[in-house]
């Protein structure tokens, strides 16, 4: 609503210099309004994200701590708007505390290879590690998974690239944040005690891929040097972190069962619906 008004700016302002309207926005007014769209657009971006049909509950922590960072730092664009800032950023902080102590997110997270545990401070980060090595415990109690040397981290380090720090010219947005966490969290020495936790202290200390990469297709391509990992990835990385794309299965219902098409056999609606949603899937191979 507010980009619409905001686009239509010089029209509004002659329509009301021709016809004298008794009130109009002041130059302050449209300062302002300008202003909160600036603030509320990482949020826009955020839920065009999570709602998108290949989101998992691996974006929900990285996507949480982006959006917090971005919101506790001063621009130039604060200006009227600070209050409302700083109310956002508690709200988000308030609402999103139980994410920090669901295993499910923990555990997505660190097995996303685009984010691995760069988004955790120090004691979480170890709170993670511990809930990912006793969920692989769990699943392969006799460890059968291989060890891999330290040469593989070693050749994995020649190849991080720096990641170049935002503009300050410019107001940094949701991506910058991204850039920042990951360049503030170096991967440590990691102590090597299992073939499991050899093979999760082999992953962790390699560099994180892209966002724009598809993290399933990395564990594809690795699920040989990983074999547990890419079992629990599997798992974990298929869970979405909203019910947006089943709602728009539901409402893609509608388009094959409709007054003009209301005797279709539930047997075969069903299989259209099918086919809608995973011929893209297939063709895209």
């Amino acid at each position: 609503m507010l980009e619409s008004l905001f686009a239509q700016k010089r029209v509004l302002a002659a329509y009301s210099a021709d016809h004298e309207l008794p009130a109009t926005f002041t130059s302050h007014q449209w300062v302002l309004i300008e202003n909160i769209l600036s603030l509320l657009a990482p949020f826009e971006q955020l839920t065009k994200e999570i709602s998108s049909s290949d989101a998992s509950a691996a974006d929900v922590i990285p996507l949480i701590a982006a959006l917090k960072r971005l919101l506790s730092k001063e621009v130039e664009t604060d200006h009227g708007v600070k209050t409302m800032k700083s109310t956002l950023l508690e709200s988000v902080s308030t609402r999103f505390t139980e994410i920090y102590s669901d295993p499910l997110h923990f555990i997505a997270t660190v097995l996303d290879p685009r984010y691995k545990d760069h988004y955790f401070d120090v004691g979480t980060r170890q709170r993670a590690r511990e809930m990912i090595q006793a969920a692989m415990d769990a699943e392969n109690p006799l460890g059968d998974g291989e060890a891999h040397s330290a040469e593989e981290g070693e050749q994995s380090a020649e190849k991080r690239t720096r990641l170049s720090a935002p503009d300050e010219r410019h107001a940094p947005s949701l991506s910058d944040m991204f850039n920042e966490i990951l360049q503030e969290s170096a991967p440590n020495n990691r102590q090597m005690t299992s073939s499991t936790a050899q093979q999760l202290d082999g992953y962790l200390s390699e560099v994180t891929i892209p966002r724009s990469d598809n993290p399933l297709a990395h564990w594809k391509n690795n699920q040989g040097r990983f074999p547990d990992l890419a079992k629990m990835a599997r798992k974990y990385l298929s869970a979405p972190c909203t019910s947006v794309d089943s709602e728009r299965l539901f409402s893609a219902a509608a388009h094959v069962l409709d007054e003009k098409r209301n005797r279709l056999h539930c047997d075969k609606a069903e299989k259209l619906l099918f086919i809608k949603k995973n011929l893209p899937l297939y063709l895209k191979k």
